[in-house]
């Protein structure tokens, strides 16, 4: 994202509205500028101001001539006065960050909006995750920290070393170069993201080994890291997952049903 320095006003409206906290106003220069290396190319201040046109130097001399008699002239916190925040246009590998940022784009290897997946949450109809197996799905990142590919590429190595089989269908997953090392793209590890979701599948019983695998690894990281675990329950409705949970402190929840939309797993011939 750019400001477009003829037409900003140094208003500040827009400060408020990054979620990285990317756009600051430059004294030097009496203008809105945003720091390239933040930015994520969310579109949260291109979609999130409403805009007026109003002519530039006319704005700016009022502004001074307030100033000159100590009152302020403000346009409304949510109005960019003069539409001076503009698209850039994005290329290989800064494109990336927009896939990741942007809740309106689509990814290209899932066709999913937002971070790119349905993540675990959907397999009662996907059926990814079987019953013996669990399904973990690790967050990077959060609004106002982010998280850049090569701080997930620590913890994508750390996991692939331990056999773990990473989800096919998965954005992250598509970025790597070589998924049985955990290795991803090296020309996008400093590119800076809002969050992005790595997504595993292991047996049950090494859980345990894989928590305390991401607990060691996110202590290294420069962003914050959220972990969900998942897993099917048997025939008679046991969660066994849920002891395993609660015998590395965290809590177990019994998840989300969505009535009607699972697939048959059980033939019963009539």
């Amino acid at each position: 994202m750019q400001i477009d320095q003829y037409r900003c006003v140094a208003c500040g409206n827009c400060i408020p509205v990054c979620p990285m906290g990317a756009i600051y106003i430059d004294p030097a220069v009496g203008r809105a500028q945003v720091n390239q290396d933040e930015c994520v190319e969310c579109y949260a201040c291109f979609r999130g101001m409403s805009k007026e046109r109003l002519f530039p130097p006319m704005v700016r001399a009022i502004r001074r001539v307030a100033k000159a008699f100590r009152f302020r002239f403000d346009p409304e916190p949510d109005i960019c006065p003069t539409d001076a925040i503009v698209p850039q246009d994005l290329t290989w590998p800064r494109i990336v960050r927009r896939a990741f940022s942007d809740p309106q784009v689509p990814h290209e290897s899932t066709g999913i909006h937002g971070r790119g997946t349905a993540e675990v949450k959907t397999n009662d109809v996907t059926n990814r995750v079987k019953e013996g197996e669990a399904g973990f799905v690790i967050e990077f990142g959060r609004p106002g920290v982010g998280a850049r590919f090569g701080d997930i590429q620590q913890m994508t190595q750390r996991l692939a070393a331990f056999g773990v089989e990473f989800e096919k269908n998965n954005p992250v997953t598509s970025l790597m170069t070589e998924p049985d090392r955990g290795l991803i793209r090296e020309d996008i590890l400093n590119e800076k993201v809002l969050s992005a979701i790595v997504e595993i599948k292991t047996g049950l019983d090494q859980v345990p080994a894989i928590l305390h695998i991401i607990r060691s690894v996110s202590r290294e990281l420069d962003t914050v890291v959220a972990v969900g675990v998942s897993s099917r329950c048997d025939a008679a409705g046991n969660e066994p997952l849920a002891a395993l949970l609660e015998r590395e402190g965290y809590p177990a929840y019994r998840g989300k049903t969505n009535l009607g939309l699972g697939r048959v797993t059980r033939q019963v011939a009539v």
